[in-house]
């Protein structure tokens, strides 16, 4: 076989790799615990940033777990009924 021709077996053979292991991605169960469970309260989320010498800073969001509480935050305050 001439070089050329190993090149194009080997980018066939990872391709259909690539193929293969996209396809086993697709079919898996993708709820492994993202996200939380619609509910009442809150979550907390606690962040961090630090600037190295000047400091950080650290903030801490609520969130609400009910949905519709939740998409509220997203309609502008302004809006006509």
């Amino acid at each position: 076989m001439s070089g050329g021709a190993i090149i194009a077996v080997l980018s066939g053979l990872v391709l259909l790799l690539a193929g293969l292991r996209a396809a086993q991605s697709l079919r898996e169960d993708h709820t492994t615990g993202r996200g939380t469970e619609p509910g009442p309260g809150d979550s907390v989320i606690s962040s961090f940033y630090s600037s190295g010498v000047s400091g950080g800073q650290s903030m801490s969001y609520r969130i609400s777990r009910d949905p519709q509480t939740y998409a509220k935050i997203f309609i502008p305050k302004d809006r006509t009924k």
